[in-house]
């Protein structure tokens, strides 16, 4: 693996949110601290919604974590459960046994527990990821649990991680009560491109890089054109390079190798599809041993008029993968004299 070669101690760009590589640059580590003051103190229900990939579940895993310990955290990751399933589950993680009772006796047993929390000081707070997707009945029995209080009191405190299409839900006229019951909302937008070249450089320090940067400028604004700020696909970008570069035996990332992991990934750059490529195993998928689908790695690092011979010569290859050509063969048919066939740019892609 490329770990090794780069001195890394663990993997820096795994897509698994791992709370240790949270970022809290981009005003994340302050929404973070918002987000904790919210459950802690606010009433009512907490929006936040953010595009896909943007990094919400790291944020979702994170509130987990920092929640003082006096709040007691029901984590719902599975948006499609119907309405009882949503009770039974919540019933549960609070130690209850529900099995076999109905919607009503549920909703009273819960409602039990929570004001038994409540004299003992606990707070109780509902955690749903991927909220978007919550059916319509389940949105409603949301909006009655957030009913659930004392005299002064709220008893359950709840909060809905999702993408954009949850604010387009909450605009229907059937789900204006709920809506109505969000005091706090948040948007996790994505990175800008300055912020994506320190992103790349924390995971790469967090993860016991103590070398040069290895994302120079022009990398580092390469991902963040074909990743658009989301987190999880620079991730992936950031990935496929470091093993192109090590597939190279260069410790050097290039503008090539960045470019061969955003088409690899099926990325875009400038709005044009990427072309797709062979891809060709080579030393590095041996030590992979199958455990990564779609590597990318780079064309050959070609010197001075050579790589502009070589550019020119692609420029009019046909569409199909190319061959390296037998040494002594002559010039392409087409081609502008004096440039040779050469190896075309390589790309590999494994199962």
């Amino acid at each position: 693996m490329y770990y090794e070669f780069f001195g890394l101690k663990e993997p820096p760009f795994r897509i698994t949110p791992d709370t240790e590589f949270f970022y809290a640059g981009a005003k994340r580590g302050d929404m973070l601290d918002a987000l904790v003051y919210a459950v802690v103190n606010g009433e009512g229900l907490i929006k936040i919604t953010g595009e896909v990939g943007a990094g919400k579940t790291m944020l979702c895993r994170m509130l987990i974590e920092r929640l003082p310990p006096e709040v007691e955290t029901v984590y719902l990751a599975v948006p499609t459960l119907g309405r009882d399933e949503v009770l039974h589950a919540i019933c549960t993680d609070l130690g209850l046994r529900p099995r076999g009772l109905r919607t009503a006796a549920l909703a009273r047993l819960l409602q039990e527990k929570l004001i038994a929390l409540h004299r003992e000081h606990r707070r109780v707070v509902v955690v749903i990821d991927e909220a978007h997707a919550v059916p319509r009945e389940t949105l409603e029995e949301i909006r009655l649990l957030s009913n659930l209080e004392t005299g002064k009191q709220k008893l359950l405190q709840i909060v809905l991680f999702g993408q954009p299409e949850l604010d387009a839900a909450l605009e229907k006229r059937h789900l204006r009560q709920l809506k109505e019951r969000i005091t706090y909302s948040f948007d996790l937008d994505a990175l800008e491109p300055k912020e994506v070249a320190k992103y790349l450089e924390f995971r790469l320090r967090k993860a016991g890089y103590h070398g040069p940067r290895l994302f120079d400028a022009a990398c580092a604004a390469l991902v963040a054109r074909a990743s658009m700020g989301l987190t999880r696909r620079i991730n992936i970008i950031a990935d496929k390079s470091l093993l192109a570069a090590y597939a190279a035996n260069t410790h050097g990332i290039t503008t090539q190798h960045v470019k061969a992991a955003i088409e690899d990934s099926d990325f875009y750059l400038g709005g044009r599809p990427p072309r797709i490529r062979a891809m060709a195993v080579g030393a590095a998928a041996g030590a992979l041993g199958g455990l990564i689908v779609g590597v990318a790695v780079t064309w050959l690092v070609m010197s001075g008029g050579e790589a502009r011979r070589h550019a020119r010569s692609a420029e009019v290859a046909p569409a199909s993968p190319a061959v390296p050509a037998p040494a002594g063969a002559s010039r392409t048919p087409g081609a502008p004299p004096g440039t040779a066939d050469g190896p075309a740019a390589a790309t590999q892609r494994c199962a």
